[in-house]
């Protein structure tokens, strides 16, 4: 093994173990956003989703400051400014509960979501530092973590949610705090700053390619159609599960049980990754991401099936398993779509057009839920599923006629 290799290893082994603990904020505010908004709300529940939403409005709004800092000052530093943020925003979240401000605790989701949003260019930041060959395995080690997360986010929510009772949910997002200050400390050991990039001594002597326009970037079409499977499998998986733990409570299920059915999900998001690299580069990134489309319709029909305990949790379980296989896929496509001088302004932009789909996608999980119930937002899984799947199939059709093997 390469001493390049041996170093991207290094550092998605780190960026992995501190998606597990920072990115545990995002299952917490998902799984107790939605709740806690509707203990805050009053008889009009339309809108107890929209803590999520914020949170997810963070995530994009802080896409492309995020990937400024973190090509500005670093990786390292840059990522430490995201568990700030975290922190921040666990800190105004239990505020907002502590004062029954309903208003002030989504202000507090959307500043951990813009602190989130650097946990998400982690998969990034483990792509470029990995030779050509490791990329996507580099992407699913980080992804991995997650695995660590689906248990340390729903647990330290249902041990926590009463701990200032009788202020319900407050405990939940105080702890936010503490993961934050943990995954610091795992940060600081990632070395080298983002502008420093490892290369083979073979690329030394090549001359780095010159940064293209934005736009003709984003024109091409294997940009266009990895945007819209990642953004199809990402604010499809946000809008159903958004909605479930709304759903399971109201069907009779308890609030542990509908945090567990979450954490059921998000282990199902994330155990995959240490096989999704491999099975990427056995079968291509397209099957891929196919495949993932299809386990996404298969959420869609379980849900449909029935309202026991079981179809909940089996559907959240495929719907984080076709996450996976989706996102993944669709984010090694894009990798493709840039070159060195190019991936700071594409990556900020993909995640800002990204995660605005995915806040949009939850703010509508609401909406749909409370005017026509969790059915419609089942069925509306399959026409997007068809689309990106139709997207798929015609640029492999473009590549088969100009004879590019898929890869």
């Amino acid at each position: 093994m390469s001493s390049v290799e041996r170093e991207a290893r290094r550092a998605a082994l780190i960026l992995a173990a501190s998606n597990a603990v920072v990115g545990s904020a995002a299952p917490i505010s998902i799984s107790m956003g939605a709740l806690a908004g509707d203990y805050l709300l009053g008889a009009d529940k339309s809108l107890a989703t929209l803590p999520v939403t914020a949170y997810n409005v963070g995530v994009a709004l802080g896409a492309i400051p995020l990937a400024f800092l973190v090509r500005r000052l670093g990786q390292r530093n840059g990522f430490l400014s995201g568990t700030v943020a975290t922190a921040a925003g666990g800190f105004v979240a239990a505020l907002g509960l502590f004062n029954g401000a309903f208003w002030l605790f989504a202000l507090g989701l959307l500043v951990v979501g813009v602190g989130g949003a650097s946990v998400q260019q982690y998969r990034f930041a483990a792509a470029d530092r990995a030779p050509a060959a490791f990329k996507a395995k580099a992407i699913s080690t980080v992804l991995a973590g997650g695995v660590a997360m689906a248990i340390i986010g729903p647990q330290v929510a249902i041990f926590t949610r009463e701990l200032f009772a009788p202020v319900m949910f407050a405990g939940s997002f105080a702890a936010i705090i503490v993961l934050a200050m943990l995954g610091a400390v795992i940060l600081s050991f990632l070395r080298l700053p983002a502008r420093q990039v490892r290369h083979t001594e073979a690329d030394a002597d090549r001359v780095q390619p010159q940064a293209r326009p934005l736009g003709s970037i984003l024109r091409q079409p294997r940009f266009i159609v990895s945007l819209l499977c990642a953004v199809g499998s990402y604010a499809l998986m946000s809008f159903v599960m958004t909605g479930a733990p709304l759903a399971m409570v109201g069907c009779g299920f308890t609030p542990d049980e509908a945090a567990l059915g979450i954490s059921w999900h998000v282990m199902a998001m994330f155990a995959p990754s240490f096989v999704t690299g491999r099975l990427i580069a056995r079968f291509g990134k397209e099957t891929i991401v196919a495949v993932g489309l299809m386990l996404l319709v298969g959420c869609a029909v379980v849900a449909l099936s029935g309202i026991a305990l079981w179809q909940f949790w089996t559907a959240l379980i495929l719907l984080g398993i076709g996450w996976n296989f989706g996102f993944i896929g669709a984010t090694a496509m894009v990798s493709e779509t840039y070159n060195e001088a190019e991936k700071g302004k594409v990556q900020g932009v993909h995640d800002f057009m990204l995660f605005g789909s995915v806040a949009l996608g939850s703010l509508l999980s609401g909406q749909v839920y409370n005017a026509w119930g969790w059915d419609m937002l089942n069925w509306i899984v399959l026409p997007v599923c068809v689309l990106c799947l139709a997207a798929l199939g015609g640029l492999a059709t473009v590549r088969r006629r100009r004879r590019i093997p898929a890869e």
